[in-house]
């Protein structure tokens, strides 16, 4: 896994994270929402990426919404690499470049809540109820 910030992303990297979000959080959940934002291109952002034969194999941004607390978001694997374990190495390793980058604080995610039980079992627990963002129903988390 490599974490970069988006200046330091070759182009090749930039393009293959950018089409493998797309294609999962647009075309694959059907979602039509601005999927690339300010945040990917803000200072103290960190991008975690697995890239192999050009192809993004999992992917998480981190990053710094309150003074107080960081946030992992965009998490995704590649369908091809879902089931082996590349979820449990990302979320590791961005986990580790949050308390690396922004402190030991709370890291909050918003997870899908079909996947509640994975996130537990990493230390994230839910804080809220369910709400659905673009139609797919989430959860807020944080890891303390």
């Amino acid at each position: 896994m490599q974490v970069k910030t988006f200046y330091q992303l070759s182009h090749d990297e930039l393009f293959s994270i950018l089409k493998t979000r797309v294609a999962v959080f647009v075309v694959e959940q059907a979602c039509a929402y601005q999927e690339i934002d300010e945040v990917d291109r803000a200072a103290d952002t960190h991008h975690v990426f697995l890239i192999k034969q050009g192809e993004v194999q999992a992917y998480a941004r981190c990053y710094k919404p309150q003074s107080n607390t960081s946030a992992i978001g965009r998490v995704l694997v590649s369908p091809e690499c879902r089931g082996k374990g590349v979820a449990q190495t990302l979320m590791t390793r961005a986990i580790e470049a949050c308390h690396a980058h922004y402190g030991a604080q709370p890291i909050k995610i918003a997870a899908q809540t079909y996947l509640t039980q994975f996130y537990q079992s990493l230390g994230f627990v839910p804080c809220g109820e369910a709400y659905l963002e673009d139609g797919i129903e989430h959860i807020d988390m944080i890891l303390r």
